[in-house]
């Protein structure tokens, strides 16, 4: 039996470790609520959400990519493709300082600003808005407040409407794809969740690390606080069940009702704040371990002498083209050939001839490249690659990117790599791997999605609210008793 000193103690050390970790619950709570809100119920809509580019057949370029880079005495360059906007063919050219210029396909003459045209054709088109005037377009390389690092893609252009929702349409023009949009309600949520959950504020005041070790240290508080709270209910629970008995044998008014839902909530709430609770400091802990910094994104620069074969006599039908790109990789240069049906083809730009399995052996070229510690040209044992076309618990709908390869090591690690942009979707490895499923699970309530988005957003929700209940009831009692 323990002591009444010692119950005095754990007693006094829960008072003080929940009164410090009140304000973080109350905010995380709140925001935790508005989530829902902000990524389901008031989610803005879009008219169009997928760009579907032509087939090459119906683009009709009636020059080859040689003869727009002769006319514009261009002698190298990193990448192209086809694209067809505003009834026009353009090979769409990423030139050795990695800006993209547009070349008529049919006269090769230069488009002046045909990034920034491309780009609003495709906000346009993804709103479905031909008639709303563009209040601003702004070329943004790295993340902010509104456009957050969960949507992955860069650079992209920033396309503002001028009109009452105040959508904003984010564009990466090299994938004829769009990043995300925002109207002003989603504008709103996204800085409420940025200041009260991820405690953007703390990164701006002392950086990244200086923000996840105080939340961590703050995760760490609510755990010692749970369970001293859990501890204090256990040592206590005879006194508390005679004071009940007594009360109800007397009849008497119940005095302490704060204090006995605040112990009943508690007892209910405790695992689902347990799980939040540690899903959070896992997910902190980790991001604190992965200091590696990453590799600058794969390319290199293609002089137009590897450029034999013309990109317009390839061995396959152009009805079947969708994508046409280049690439160089194990000292060859290949065309990269996405067909209507998502399969990516090699072919050498000296002989024309494909590549068997060519998008595996790109994609563990690229692995190799993105690892760190590992030369690209060098074999360092046989690895496991397969295509990945749809999202998985593993591969999330977060990472943006698809179709992709996944290359997988002996060590169980899995890394993922989109060929079609020569970047590096995201690795999954032991503790990246554990870490990813926890917070799926315990902190997003994954496991719920069986039962469709909107249960799986109520029970989160009602999760979220009783902690903040219980958080409140104990405030109360602490006011109550000082």
């Amino acid at each position: 039996m323990a002591s009444a000193a010692v119950k005095s103690k754990f007693y006094k050390w829960h008072r003080v470790l929940g009164l410090i970790a009140l304000i973080p619950v109350i905010f995380w709570t709140l925001s935790g609520l508005s989530h829902p809100f902000m990524s389901n119920w008031f989610r803005p809509s879009i008219a169009e959400e997928v760009f579907k580019p032509l087939p090459q057949s119906q683009m009709k370029p009636v020059l080859s990519i040689q003869q727009v880079l002769d006319k514009n005495s261009i002698t190298a360059i990193r990448n192209f493709v086809l694209v067809n906007f505003n009834h026009n063919t353009y090979y769409q050219v990423l030139d050795k300082d990695s800006v993209y210029n547009y070349y008529s396909a049919n006269d090769g003459v230069l488009l002046k600003d045909g990034d920034r045209l491309y780009a609003t054709y495709l906000a346009r088109y993804f709103t479905q808005d031909s008639t709303s005037k563009i209040k601003k377009i702004d070329y943004q390389t790295t993340f902010d407040g509104q456009y957050q690092p969960i949507n992955r893609l860069l650079p992209v252009w920033k396309i503002s409407f001028d009109r009452p929702d105040g959508m904003d349409i984010y564009i990466e023009t090299s994938q004829s794809r769009m990043g995300t949009f925002n109207n002003n309600t989603r504008k709103v949520f996204l800085w409420l969740f940025e200041q009260f959950h991820t405690w953007q504020f703390l990164a701006e005041i002392g950086g990244d690390t200086f923000r996840n070790v105080v939340l961590l240290i703050i995760m760490t508080v609510m755990l010692f606080a749970l369970i001293s709270g859990l501890t204090v209910y256990g040592l206590m629970w005879k006194k508390f069940k005679s004071i009940a008995q007594k009360r109800k044998e007397n009849d008497s008014e119940d005095k302490r009702v704060v204090y006995r839902y605040h112990r009943q909530i508690g007892i209910i709430v405790s695992f689902v704040m347990f799980t939040f609770v540690i899903s959070g400091a896992f997910h902190l802990a980790v991001k604190l371990h992965n200091t590696e910094t990453p590799k600058p994104d794969y390319g290199r620069i293609i002089d137009m002498k590897q450029l034999a074969i013309s990109n317009l006599q390839l061995p396959i039908a152009d009805s079947l083209v969708k994508r046409l790109a280049i690439v160089s990789f194990n000292n060859n240069t290949y065309y990269q050939v996405t067909d209507n049906k998502k399969r990516i083809s090699y072919f050498n730009t000296f002989t024309g001839k494909e590549q068997i399995n060519g998008d595996e052996d790109y994609a563990r070229f690229l692995s190799t490249y993105y690892h760190t510690h590992q030369d690209p040209d060098k074999f360092y044992g046989r690895v496991k690659v397969s295509q990945v076309k749809q999202f998985d618990n593993e591969y999330g709908f977060i990472n943006k990117r698809l179709p992709v390869e996944r290359v997988g090591y002996a060590d169980g690690s899995n890394w993922y790599i989109e060929t079609t942009s020569s970047k590096l979707a995201t690795k999954v490895a032991g503790i990246d791997r554990a870490e990813g499923l926890s917070f799926i699970f315990l902190h997003k309530y994954f496991g719920m999605t069986w039962a469709g988005k909107d249960i799986r957003d109520i029970v989160s929700m009602l999760a979220a609210l009783g902690v903040l209940v219980v958080s409140l009831f104990g405030l109360a009692s602490f006011v109550k008793n000082k």
